[in-house]
């Protein structure tokens, strides 16, 4: 055993003495969709209810701040994203808080034995494709300009830790066809009107700081919306080849 696998046996071993339960076994899944080492996704399991309240203050930090933070326009647009679009895009629009809400209740559901591949599945493809899409926007488009230092780098951490519980996830879920086709669809949903063919009023994808608001919504004809739009379609495609490839290699050790 290496030294690091040492180290984190007994990390394992030592939140199992305070958060005990029989884990699903670990199937020996291949490093490419399945990255995080045994003991860290024990670990992750272990604490699943702490996690998942993380996740649910998560979204409800997200709701506020999607609701409260006023926009960076001139003049101020005081009422927030979501003040400024119509309620029927209330969905739509706060992207990260709404994984963190699938990812929580998913863990939630597991731990109650509740069936619930659909959400399981919306968990996966939120985890992946909100905690890279962020830090890359944060990182590459946005800058740490027109916020405070300590949120713009919580944003960029938070969501890091978003990706990495994704991995999770393929210890208690079957990753059926059909659950995936319904995370690709709502996904994939959320791609087309944030980004090509809006259907309602207001400013429907999460706001860049490097996109200037316009009347009606968010001035797309600079390089900043192309750039976050490609990157969130590979993400979408990223994440349903992942959840695919689960799928094959889960049908592989059963057969």
């Amino acid at each position: 055993m290496a030294p690091d696998e040492g180290v984190g046996g007994r990390i394992d071993a030592a939140v199992a003495r305070v958060f005990s339960r029989r884990l699903p076994d670990a199937e020996g899944l291949p490093r490419y969709v399945a990255p995080l080492p045994a003991w860290l996704e024990n670990v992750g399991l272990r604490l699943a209810w702490p996690i998942a309240l993380v996740n649910l203050v998560g979204t409800l930090f997200g709701f506020w701040y999607y609701a409260g933070r006023p926009l960076n326009t001139a003049p101020p647009l005081v009422e927030g994203q979501l003040g400024a679009a119509p309620l029927a895009a209330y969905p739509l629009i706060p992207d990260s808080p709404v994984a963190t809400m699938f990812i929580g209740l998913s863990l939630v559901a597991w731990r109650l034995d509740w069936n619930a591949e659909p959400l399981h599945m919306l968990g996966f493809f939120g985890c992946i494709k909100l905690g890279l899409w962020t830090p890359y926007v944060q990182l590459v488009l946005n800058g740490p300009g027109g916020i405070p230092l300590w949120l713009y780098w919580f944003l960029i951490l938070s969501h890091l830790a978003m990706a990495l519980e994704a991995f999770l996830i393929h210890r208690y879920a079957s990753f059926s066809v059909a659950s995936v086709a319904v995370a690709v669809g709502w996904y994939g949903f959320n791609d087309i009107v944030d980004y090509f063919v809006p259907v309602l009023d207001g400013p429907h994808h999460t706001w860049l700081r490097a996109e200037p608001l316009v009347a009606g919504g968010f001035d797309h004809t600079v390089l900043a919306h192309d750039l976050a739009a490609g990157w969130a379609v590979v993400l979408t495609i990223l994440a349903t080849f992942l959840a695919l490839a689960t799928r094959v290699e889960k049908v592989k050790r059963q057969a």
